[in-house]
């Protein structure tokens, strides 16, 4: 009982999170739509669930109940021809067996907490270590290995659905019970908005956000995304010492392989030995301090561009850090979609968060969330070409 009156409480205080401007249109036409079916079953025997978002522009979105994961995105290249262009699984099992954060909803912490400790209202908290020394990206069972439930499915000028799931006080550590609510939505123009919201109990921390790996030339492509050119809109970057914490400093980018705010061809420095940033990531994993900080609505964040395809990905976000990680721990024994093998450099994730570590270094700002003080934030991908 107490779960159905919190996933009521929770739905009605966070019904802004999936509630979005929508044109009138006649009733039977649509410019986007949203179906449902069965991807499968998991040991226990609770159905995993697809939801295909699509718009008349030919982008399409699947996404799956377990892990709230978005499990593909479908997007034409300027001559009309669509690919998928996220790395993951064609089945459940992939995702259930082999997990690798593809395109999944990340928390209750996004990246690493030093330690998998902090410090909140003096009392100190122990999470699991599953990256080394560190938490990553919530523990050992993060939100990307629960199911989540569906909440709503709609149709209409912007396509969406709504999940949500309860994390109770000491999940994995973590302080509170949180219950969480994650809305995808498709518009006619291609951008897909992530809402993220949380609510708790009790003082805790959150960082949600979208582990989705790209490559615009298709999954798979064996040219991989060391051609393709990214913006990122960051004038400084946080360094991270051996263990890719954040060593506290804000460094420029300028005239080094971190500068892409003219944009710049990933290849020309994801392998730049000389630099030992690069050296101690095995190329990007680090956090770029966006220009914009927080912000009320979604701001730009980053463009990537494949010349060949002439695909186009712009990221916005409400968030004040990019973690830009470049695939660096694929080694080619994952087999994904279509019988790939995924290696080093075949995609990008384009992540927008606070920064690592955030709870251990106040100077980054805060994580803290406080009961009658809900988190939310709103991300986008949006896509297109270019001539």
């Amino acid at each position: 009982m107490r779960v159905v009156n919190s996933r009521k409480k929770m739905a009605k205080l966070f019904a802004t999170c999936a509630a979005f401007t929508a044109t009138t249109v006649a009733a039977n036409a649509h410019a986007a739509t949203a179906e449902r079916s069965e991807l499968g079953k998991l040991a226990d025997g609770r159905t995993v669930e697809t939801i295909t978002l699509a718009n008349e522009a030919g982008v399409k979105a699947r996404i799956i109940t377990y892990g709230a994961t978005l499990q593909s995105l479908e997007a034409p290249d300027r001559t009309g021809a669509v690919a998928d262009i996220i790395l993951g699984y064609d089945d459940l099992a992939g995702y259930v067996d082999k997990p690798n954060y593809f395109g999944v909803t990340v928390g209750r912490y996004a990246n690493r907490i030093a330690g998998g400790r902090f410090v909140l209202d003096g009392r100190s908290f122990q999470l699991p270590l599953n990256n080394g020394p560190n938490s990553l990206h919530g523990g050992t069972k993060g939100f990307d290995k629960n199911l989540w439930t569906i909440a709503s499915v709609e149709s209409g000028p912007t396509a969406s659905v709504t999940l949500t799931l309860t994390s109770p006080a000491g999940d994995q550590g973590y302080p509170g019970t949180l219950d969480v609510i994650v809305t995808y939505s498709l518009d006619r123009a291609g951008a897909l908005t992530i809402d993220f919201g949380a609510k708790t109990d009790a003082p805790t921390i959150v960082n949600l956000t979208n582990h989705a790996i790209f490559n615009l030339a298709g999954e798979g492509a064996a040219r991989g995304i060391l051609d393709h050119k990214l913006t990122v809109a960051a004038q400084r970057y946080t360094p991270v010492n051996d263990a890719l914490i954040p060593t506290g400093a804000l460094k420029p980018v300028a005239g080094g392989v971190f500068d892409f705010t003219g944009g710049r061809i990933i290849g020309d420095g994801i392998r730049d030995g000389r630099d030992p940033q690069i050296v101690a990531g095995r190329g990007y994993d680090h956090n770029f301090v966006l220009d914009k900080g927080v912000t009320g609505q979604p701001e730009f964040a980053a463009r990537l561009e494949d010349p060949v395809s002439g695909r186009v990905l712009e990221v916005l976000t409400t968030e004040p850090g990019l973690q830009v990680y470049t695939g660096n721990f694929l080694d080619g024994t994952l087999v994904g979609k279509r019988g790939h093998l995924y290696r080093m450099g075949d995609g990008i994730a384009l992540e927008p968060q606070k920064f690592p570590d955030t709870p251990n270094q106040p100077a980054f700002g805060s994580a803290r969330v406080d009961p009658g003080k809900p988190y939310h934030h709103r991300m986008i991908y949006r896509v297109s070409t270019t001539r």
